[in-house]
């Protein structure tokens, strides 16, 4: 049985237990026409080669997090019976996040990663909907959430949310030589 719950710093091994990985078999390409003055498309693509993404080579939840004022921030966790399987991580009204655009209005979803054995079963949506729950009752208006153009299915499930693709940034991870192929995508969802 799967139970959710929302958790405090205590949880943080546990959290990082689950893996943050996915499998990319395709990534969104981005046509720009007229050099981006005539509109852009953008077109799912197949990777020559399949790969996994560990966002986990970053370093652990814990180890990270311990550099900000964890006060208006929100965790999740899904359980089954004690095994962590998912976890999701929420911001707010942080002066050191800069992804909060110094927005008093504005949460951010920091992080949400589901175990692969439990993909498509449902937790990811239970935790998503606790992460936005949480920000409606702290009176927040938006919810922002990052992700990459090579994640596509976390794309597709933005999507599925209502949220809308509102930024595109094809350098936004340039000085970092591993991703720098990648192209960061904002979303947002309205509260």
């Amino acid at each position: 049985m799967i139970t959710y719950k929302q958790v405090d710093k205590s949880y943080f091994p546990q959290y990082d237990q689950v893996p943050m990985t996915f499998e990319v078999k395709s990534y969104y390409r981005i046509d720009k026409h007229d050099r981006g003055l005539g509109g852009f498309t953008i077109v799912e693509t197949p990777v020559d080669k399949p790969y996994i993404k560990d966002f986990n080579m970053h370093g652990e939840c814990a180890d990270n997090w311990t550099m900000f004022d964890l006060t208006n921030w929100a965790f999740f966790m899904a359980f089954d019976m004690d095994k962590p399987i998912g976890a999701a991580a929420v911001t707010s009204r942080t002066k050191e996040i800069y992804m909060l655009d110094r927005r008093n209005d504005l949460a951010v979803l920091w992080d949400i990663r589901v175990s692969e054995k439990y993909k498509g079963q449902g937790v990811g949506q239970k935790l998503f909907d606790m992460v936005v729950t949480w920000a409606r009752n702290c009176g927040l208006v938006q919810l922002k959430i990052e992700c990459q153009n090579n994640n596509v299915a976390a794309c597709k499930f933005y999507h599925k949310q209502g949220a809308v693709l509102c930024k595109i940034d094809e350098y936004a991870y340039y000085n970092e030589p591993a991703y720098r192929h990648e192209a960061m995508f904002i979303w947002y969802l309205d509260l």
